[in-house]
């Protein structure tokens, strides 16, 4: 089974790189740093470092609290955040400047996971959320280092497709040190994949240790104050192709009650943003966008977040947010971050990256679940028109964000472990 699953790596990398050539034709940065993904980089001072690796912006997000933490408790040992995607290697400079190195995570070929792990030769692997890579995990093992999957979360899908090579990932399992699930019906996952209970431990989710950061509440309140206090406004997160007509369609419903109503529009990916833009426009709206305007102005209808890193911040300043993946199949996205501001939140019928945490959320009347598109404006209407449910809604919210909060300490007692043994 590896022998078949190194032979595909070799036959689908050609293709992965033309795929990174056609993006980065759209995404410039895809283009950068390219030698980096097969292990190859100037080698920095990083003997011994501890590394941490998170694929995109919602891991890195994630993984906050914890690199934070681990800063504070090991000042001297050099810090390395790995990613796969430039939007995510962008999110790490934001949070953290040159405080941390940052590379591509190389692909899982054995030559590429050799040159990576001789060039930076860590103490210890923290790996957020789900990314099993088999040559990376016996590579690990061959070489000592303890590995540790953190905030570990495991969809239904996710199973079935691991499912599929499962004696070469059971193998791969046995080579982590251990596991920190978000949940139990993660870690009964991971239990299914062949991972041992003494390698298990329910610790929570890192996003709800996330920091709510005191400028992004000021941002929001100044940027509302700009545009009217009084304006009901929505926003729109985190949305992929599929679903953002129906969160325009949405927002014609709700103007139709509401003339004065804002929606604030964030695209998951930077690629789309223009795309989203064109589509705006084309129904007529008052469009502005964050980089040619800034901010909404009194009279703009509907407002395209194209940037990065600034959700939070946009959030702050709205009454409703309906959190995107989650109209189509892709699985939804974090919930955590309007729930700590106090904003109802929105969701479609396709939540199972984050089953557990929306599920409390709901259960809590903190947020409320849209079966298709044409209940998304519906449902906001409801909300904006409606301020002492929209307010409950929201402290139900935060206490459910609240609640749950003290994941970063567990998963810190396993790294000091780990680092002993």
């Amino acid at each position: 089974m590896r022998l078949l699953y190194n032979l595909a790596m070799y036959l689908f990398t050609p293709l992965v790189m033309l795929r990174l050539m056609a993006r980065g034709m759209r995404y410039g940065d895809y283009h950068v740093r390219w030698r980096e993904r097969f292990g190859s980089f100037p080698t920095p001072r990083l003997s011994g470092c501890l590394w941490v690796h998170a694929v995109s912006v919602g891991e890195v997000n994630a993984a906050e609290p914890l690199v934070k933490a681990l800063m504070e408790a090991y000042p001297h040992a050099p810090l390395l955040v790995t990613t796969v995607t430039p939007t995510g290697s962008e999110r790490v400079r934001q949070l953290f400047g040159d405080r941390v190195h940052n590379l591509y995570l190389p692909y899982d070929l054995p030559f590429a996971v050799r040159r990576f792990l001789r060039n930076t030769r860590p103490r210890l692997a923290v790996i957020v959320e789900t990314e099993i890579w088999p040559n990376l995990y016996f590579a690990c093992r061959r070489h000592g280092i303890p590995l540790l999957i953190a905030n570990a979360r495991l969809s239904e899908r996710s199973l079935r497709g691991y499912a599929r090579m499962s004696s070469l990932v059971r193998r791969a399992l046995r080579c982590v040190s251990h596991i920190a699930a978000q949940s139990r019906t993660d870690a009964a996952r991971y239990r299914l994949l062949g991972a041992e209970p003494s390698q298990l431990t329910v610790c929570g989710n890192l996003k709800f240790d996330m920091p709510v950061p005191q400028a992004a509440l000021e941002g929001g309140r100044t940027m509302r104050e700009a545009w009217g206090d009084g304006r009901p406004v929505w926003i729109a997160a985190s949305t992929h192709e599929g679903e953002e007509m129906c969160v325009l369609e949405a927002h014609l419903d709700v103007m139709r009650r509401l003339p004065d109503a804002l929606l604030l529009i964030a695209p998951r990916h930077p690629e789309r943003f223009r795309a989203v833009e064109a589509s705006v426009r084309s129904l007529g709206f008052t469009v502005a966008t964050r980089s040619a305007h800034g901010a909404p102005g009194h009279t703009t209808q509907c407002f395209v977040i194209d940037s990065m890193g600034e959700l939070l911040r946009f959030y702050a300043a709205a009454d409703v947010a309906f959190v995107g993946g989650s109209l189509i199949p892709i699985g939804g996205h974090n919930v955590l971050e309007p729930a700590a501001l106090y904003k109802p939140v929105l969701v479609g019928p396709h939540t199972f990256n984050f089953e557990e945490i929306t599920e409390a959320l709901l259960g809590a009347e903190g947020g409320e679940r849209v079966a298709d598109g044409d209940g998304l404006g519906t449902a906001v209407l409801s909300i904006l028109r409606d301020e002492p449910r929209r307010l409950a809604m929201g402290r139900a919210a935060r206490q459910v964000f609240e609640s749950e909060r003290g994941s970063v300490g567990k998963v810190m007692t396993l790294v000091d472990d780990l680092l002993q043994e």
